[in-house]
Order: structure tokens, then C-alpha cells, then sequence
């Protein structure tokens, strides 16, 4: 019989222990700052309708390329969802009664069947917040004081990069793009960090545009004096959509101000957030030591979504922010091996023939709220002090038989060396 060739699928990895403890810290560190600004947690299936993940208020045509599809014996059309957004729009849409605003959180795996880099595989875990039902800014600024609050409870500096589809299209109506074209070219300006200002040009000269309309939009990308929102305002008396999107970004900026985040926070007029679904401000997260060039959280706001598949093409003012934890994850593994105590285990409870009493011990130990891991496969005591050192656990109890008969059990502190007795009655137990 031929034997079977073990391999992940392409894409995908296995989180062994030590990875996932990691992994869970962050989530869990993760999950306390949206819960600490009041999100509700809600859920959603990772299977759909692939009339629904490729709806025209989804991610749009490139996503859609990316999209895992399937069907089941039924022969239905379905799909693997790519992001927690339109699934969360379709609970809304199909749950008129829950009340605005609504602002909840979910943390789970999505599916793309794109490019393989660093931090993103093709199954991983996003780190959404979204909220329905607020018009104002605040919104925006609630959910990127969050962002930081979360970036700084793991121990990690970032900076966010803001922008606004509505100045980005609004400009480039100005230039002379005509409306067919607007999507394809947000597309391409999103990938100007990546591959340069050459390279953009040559992909804005294949879409057919006007040689005039080429010049302005280079210029555009090239101008120092771009930076700030006083160069937009001329733009503003001539395109409604400059005109919202300037006052939107403003209305942002000086709540940024007043909390005092605004040295973390960066406008970027050239942020374009590729997916279509976006309407208005649009953000990216990146670390502040540029360690990971590619964002590690990212969002937006999306009016349309909601209204779209409940079809009444009504706006709901909704916006939201997805922490990549795989990405983060990355960020945080070389700090990893500087972790000089496992924060996971309490006690470890070593049993020298005294299976049964050092069970009773580590029952004792978790019933006062302690983590305790108890010694199960017989390890001589070398070999338990040696694993002990490895996992990094500081505090060993050892139970041998003199400890039971004079009800004591011995505690080492493998960091310091030092060893005490106390007292533990094991005929009272």
C-alpha cells in the first residue's frame, strides 16, 4: 500500500502548542479591548451563498478572483467567505430589529485564494469591529483610538494611514477619468507602494485614459505639496465629491486632535483601499518599525453594503476595522524567545511515586484559581526538571513519598534555584 504523502494544503499551517498559546494571547488581548469599548460578539458561518459573497456591494471583481467556491449535493452555489464584512452586512439586513447604533465584534477564519506572503496565508484570521447606524465621524475615531489601544496592550507601535474615497474618486473626476474607469485605476494608485510610481504609470497608460488625464494624476502622485488638506480645497469648488470627502476628512482630523493621536495617525492621499465596497474614510495600519511592510489592520467605511442586499439601496452608515492576528502574530514572534516565564502554567507538579497525591495536589492548586500542569508520563525527576526548564515554568512542586508522610510538598523556583517546604495535609483530602 502506498503510503500517503502528509502535506498541508498550500496555504494553510498547523499551530502546534507553542505557536497557539501565542496566537491565543493575542486574540485574547485582542478581544478585551473590543469588549472594553462595549462590541457585542456575534458569529456568522464561514459557509454562504456565492450569490451573496459575490454580490456588487461585496469586495468587488478582484476579491471575487480570489473566492473559494463549491457546491453541495443539492447543487447549490456556495463559497468560503474572504471577510467578515458581508456576512456580518447580511445579519443586519436579515435582523431589522436590532437596534442602531450596533457596534459588534467577531474574530474568525476567512478564506482567499491569492498570494502566499508574510503574514498571509490563504486560510487566516481577521479581528473585525463594525458599526452601524452613526453618521459622524466619531465612528472612524472610536474604532482607530481602538486600534492603538489594542496595538498597545500587545506591546506593539504602529502608525495609521487615512485617506477618504470620496476626495481619492472626486479627484480623479477632476483629472478626467470617466466613471468606467474610476474602479480600475483606485485599483492600480493601491498599488504604488508596492511597485513604484513608474510601474502605476505604466498600468494607468494600458486603461486607455487620456494622455491629459495620465499627466494630471501623475502629477498628482508626485506633488510635496499634497500632504495636507489645504491643497484640496480649490478642488473642493469644483467637485462635489472632493467637497464631502474634504469635509469628512476634517470633521476626522479634529477628533484625532483632541485626543491626542493625531501623531499616530497619518493622512495618506494616496491610500486607495482597492476593494469597491468602499464609500467614504478608509484607514491602514502599519508598524512603526516597518519590520512587516504590509499593513496589519486595515478598514473602512461602506454605506452601501446593508441598503444593497436588503434592496432598497438606502444608505447605512456602517464602518469597520479588521486586525490581521496572523500578521500580527509575525510581528510578535521574534519577541517570543524573550519571554523568560511561561504565563501559562503556575505550578508544575512533579509525582516521584505519588501519582495519586500529586493529582491531589494540582486539584487543590486549580480549585484556588491557579494553572497548574501535572507531570502524567512518569518522567524521571531529571527529566521533569529539564522539561521544566525548557517550558519555561518557574515555580516546580515536587511530591515524593517522604513529602507525603510528613505532609509537605517542595517548591523550587527554577529561576532562582531556591527550594522551600510547606505544609499540605493529604489525610484530610
Amino acid at each position: 500500500m502506498r503510503k500517503m504523502d502528509y502535506q498541508n494544503v498550500k496555504g494553510t499551517q498547523d499551530y502546534l502548542p507553542d505557536t497557539e498559546v501565542l496566537r491565543r494571547g493575542i486574540r485574547r488581548t485582542i478581544e478585551d479591548v473590543f469588549i472594553q469599548y462595549g462590541c457585542r460578539p456575534l458569529e456568522t458561518p464561514i459557509l454562504n451563498y456565492t450569490e451573496l459573497l459575490a454580490s456588487k456591494y461585496g469586495g468587488g471583481a478582484e476579491i471575487l478572483e480570489e473566492m473559494y467556491t463549491l457546491s453541495d449535493r443539492g447543487e447549490r452555489d456556495l463559497a468560503l467567505r474572504y471577510d467578515l464584512t458581508i456576512p456580518f452586512a447580511k445579519v443586519v439586513a436579515m435582523n431589522p430589529s436590532i437596534r442602531m447604533p450596533f457596534k459588534r465584534y467577531e474574530i474568525g477564519k476567512v478564506f482567499r485564494d491569492g498570494p502566499i506572503k508574510t503574514g498571509r496565508l490563504r486560510e487566516f484570521t481577521q479581528c473585525d469591529v463594525d458599526i452601524v447606524g452613526i453618521e459622524s465621524q466619531i465612528a472612524e475615531a472610536e474604532l482607530m483610538m481602538m486600534a492603538l489601544d489594542a496595538f498597545r496592550m500587545l506591546d506593539l507601535k504602529v502608525s495609521i494611514h487615512y485617506n477618504n474615497r470620496k476626495l481619492l474618486t472626486g479627484m480623479l473626476e477632476v483629472f478626467g477619468t470617466t466613471d468606467e474607469k474610476i474602479n480600475k485605476v483606485i485599483l492600480i494608485l493601491d498599488k504604488l507602494d508596492k511597485i513604484g510610481l513608474e510601474a502605476v504609470s505604466a498600468e494607468l497608460a494600458e486603461q486607455g485614459l487620456q494622455p491629459a488625464t495620465i499627466k494630471y494624476i501623475n502629477r498628482f502622485l508626485t506633488d510635496a505639496d499634497n500632504t495636507g488638506l489645504g491643497y484640496f480645497a480649490p478642488f473642493g469648488e469644483r467637485n462635489e465629491q472632493v467637497k464631502q470627502g474634504l469635509a469628512e476628512l476634517k470633521e476626522l482630523e479634529s477628533y484625532l486632535e483632541f485626543l491626542g493621536v493625531d501623531d499616530r495617525c497619518t493622512f495618506n492621499p494616496f491610500l486607495a483601499r482597492g476593494l469597491e465596497i468602499y464609500t467614504g474614510t478608509i484607514y491602514e495600519i502599519f508598524l512603526s518599525d516597518e519590520s512587516i511592510k504590509s499593513s496589519i489592520g486595515s478598514g473602512g467605511r461602506y454605506d452601501n453594503a446593508i441598503g444593497g442586499l436588503i434592496g432598497t439601496n438606502g444608505s447605512y452608515s456602517t464602518v469597520g476595522i479588521s486586525l490581521g492576528l496572523d500578521v500580527i502574530y509575525t510581528a510578535l514572534l521574534p519577541l517570543k524567545e524573550k519571554i523568560v516565564e511561561n504565563p501559562d502554567v503556575d505550578f508544575y507538579v512533579i509525582p516521584i511515586n505519588t501519582e495519586k497525591h500529586a493529582l491531589l495536589v494540582a486539584r487543590q492548586l486549580r480549585n484556588k484559581g491557579y494553572k497548574v500542569e501535572c507531570e502524567l508520563g512518569k518522567k524521571r525527576i531529571g527529566k521533569a526538571l529539564d522539561k521544566a526548564n525548557k517550558e519555561k515554568f518557574r515555580n516546580v512542586i515536587i511530591v515524593g513519598e517522604d513529602e507525603v508522610k510528613n505532609d509537605q510538598i517542595k517548591i523550587k523556583d527554577m529561576f532562582s534555584g531556591e527550594e522551600r517546604m510547606d505544609s499540605f495535609s493529604f489525610n484530610e483530602n
